[in-house]
């Protein structure tokens, strides 16, 4: 290089927010030497993001954040209530609830948790700094992009305001929709956002965030409900139970939303005069509630507003995703809507299935152009498609949430209230349609998955335990599967039906270790054992069994969060068909499923050739 001021990495990231920190971890993780520039100096004290779904739960507990999700970040979410009418009242009857609490949804964790921002961007960055081929340096901005013979060149001011250069294989853009990657790069290259889903949504919204402190006598001596024996945290209770509360209770964060019509102005209608004109009448009840004369409304200086601000929100994606080896992810990359809690769990999901690739591309330095670009097209072809199913649940809920047109409401609510007279679709919906089940991706070029064996399907995640007799911790089996100082880039899953079948399937692995040159290695093979009542043996470290709900809600894992609802032990099974080989790839996605010894050979001959930069399939029948 001949410029000797300038340094280089394998991959810079642009933006410190939750998806370039995931992306950091996910990279660290597999050493992949990564930096992180944000512009901000510190992390925003602003809770923004509010929902994180079972996948975004997932990912968490992937980097080994489990620990700190229901102790630092944010509670279950627990059921949903949609209420319809015009009127402000929230305690009433709703036409519909949801239970998110449940782990109907096939990854072993609850629907949603309600987090805190700030805390979940803490843990992430704690995760990255741990690991030493990570970096954030904050305070800095990017001031241009450059294209060069061997990657792309960065030029940004630090934090004491000098300008330095990184030299990287890869620059990922995950500074959000208003960013200088997609802004000020990649649009006059022709990457613009677009309409995202067929269904239109385009709204102007007020968010708003509430601090609340507690009134209490001595601060409030007129409060009428003291005369009633009210104590302060009664009265609190009173607001909450019908707002969304962020992180945890004992935080006391509420959070409205609402929209702005469209003879209104956003930031006219987040002015203190007409917050208190459009939010104030809910957190106010009748006194008839209390036998009082007066209405009571919550002390107005026990009020600290965070957040008052218009956002526009709206379903977009972009044409493409990269540009050569400028990448977009994150909301830099798609927008949604406010409701549905996918924002963050996207760019999660974004996060985990480009690292793998990135990995991939910086170990194989020699590869091709053209096959870098076919990988990263791949990517985000196969993410566009988890987006669509997004965007239409996001969408749908918007629906329940924003309907005005009087007839369309009756509508609404006789549909609603027909279908839940049939009690396994009052079922589904209650569980908020999390039945249709893991994600399916449809194959096209280039994508590193066999669809004739059942490729493309996000594995579901179950508990599991050792066979040996001491043992009785209860794990994830993706912390298991994918377990730290693994090093093949691909792992295999057996599904074996007794510790005998699981002992001969490994034994007849051999060969496939020696084809693999290290990018699959059967000694790393985990095994599961579909049945909860196996017998243990001693001296087995490697075979795992199925853990019961019941020995999940006993273990340590399931402190501070519901106990296991709906839990299905043999999901995994379901899934695959009964197959009894699974190549994974890091992102939780099945490269292939197969029955035999001969299907698996084949399998992992095609996951070698893509792993070592190959653009041509294997034939399976030859």
């Amino acid at each position: 290089m001949s410029d000797l001021n300038c340094e280089s990495t394998d991959v810079v990231i642009c933006g410190c927010g939750p998806t370039g920190a995931m992306l950091s971890a996910y990279l660290g993780q597999m050493n992949i030497r990564n930096i992180v520039l944000e512009r901000g100096k510190d992390i925003t004290t602003d809770p923004r993001g509010i929902a994180l779904d079972e996948d975004g739960i997932r990912l968490l507990q992937g980097l080994g954040l489990y620990s700190s999700i229901y102790s630092k970040i944010g509670t279950s979410m627990g059921i949903f209530k949609f209420i319809g009418g015009t009127a402000p009242i929230l305690d009433k009857p709703a036409f519909i609830e949801m239970d998110y609490g449940t782990t109907e949804g096939g990854t072993g964790h609850i629907g949603f948790i309600c987090h805190k921002q700030p805390a979940l961007e803490y843990e992430l960055r704690q995760k990255m700094v741990g690991l030493e081929t990570c970096e954030l340096r904050s305070g800095c901005e990017v001031m241009s992009l450059s294209e060069q013979e061997d990657g792309i060149l960065c030029s940004y001011r630090d934090a004491e305001g000098q300008l330095r250069k990184i030299q990287s294989r890869f620059f990922v853009g995950a500074d959000g929709k208003t960013g200088f990657t997609r802004k000020q790069y990649l649009e006059p290259r022709g990457i613009r956002m677009e309409q995202a889903h067929q269904a239109f949504y385009e709204e102007t919204w007020v968010a708003l965030n509430w601090q609340i402190d507690l009134p209490n006598e001595k601060t409030h001596p007129d409060f009428p409900l003291w005369k009633l024996g009210y104590t302060p945290e009664q009265v609190y209770d009173l607001g909450p139970l019908y707002v969304v509360d962020l992180g945890f209770l004992s935080d006391r964060l509420w959070r409205f939303e609402f929209v702005v019509m469209k003879d209104e102005d956003g930031d006219h209608m987040s002015r203190p005069e007409m917050i208190k004109k459009v939010v104030f009448p809910y957190i106010t009840h009748a006194g008839s509630r209390y036998g009082l004369l007066q209405d009571v409304a919550y002390p107005e200086d026990c009020i600290k507003v965070l957040r008052s601000r218009p956002f526009k929100f709206s379903a977009r994606s972009c044409n493409k995703w990269s540009d050569g080896n400028v990448i977009l992810c994150g909301d830099a990359a798609h927008v949604f809507p406010p409701f549905g809690g996918q924002g963050i769990a996207s760019g999660f999901r974004d996060a985990i299935s480009l690292a793998w690739r990135l990995a991939l591309l910086c170990r194989n330095k020699s590869s091709q152009p053209e096959f870098t670009n076919l990988v990263l097209e791949a990517w985000y072809e196969e993410r566009k498609q988890q987006l669509e199913k997004s965007l239409a649940s996001t969408i749908e809920n918007g629906g329940f949430v924003c309907e005005s047109n009087p007839l369309k409401i009756m509508l609404r609510d006789i549909y609603l209230w027909t279908i839940q007279l049939v009690p396994s679709w009052r079922h589904e919906l209650q569980l908020g349609r999390r039945k249709e089940g893991m994600v399916q991706y449809h194959h096209s070029e280039g994508m590193p998955f066999l669809p004739e064996l059942g490729g493309g399907l996000c594995l579901p995640q179950v508990y599991c335990r050792s066979v040996r007799k001491e043992a009785t911790q209860i794990f994830f089996t993706d912390d298991v599967v994918f377990a730290r100082g693994k090093k093949a880039f691909f792992q295999i899953l057996v599904l074996a039906d007794s510790i005998e079948d699981a002992i001969s399937c490994r034994d007849a692995m051999t060969r496939i270790g020696e084809l693999c040159n290290g990018e699959i290695n059967p000694d790393e093979a985990t095994t599961l054992i579909e049945d909860p009542t196996c017998e243990t043996r001693e001296n087995i470290n490697y075979i795992f069994r199925v853990a019961s709900g019941e020995e999940f809600a006993n273990s340590s894992l399931c402190e501070k969060r519901p106990s296991p609802k709906y839990y299905d032990a043999s999901i995994i099974g379901k899934y695959l068909k009964r197959r009894k080989f699974i190549i994974l790839r890091p992102d939780r996605f099945v490269f292939a499923a197969c029955n035999t010894l001969e299907e698996l050979e084949r399998a992992a001959r095609n996951a070698v050739a893509y792993g070592q930069g190959g653009l041509e399939r294997q034939d399976l029948d030859t």
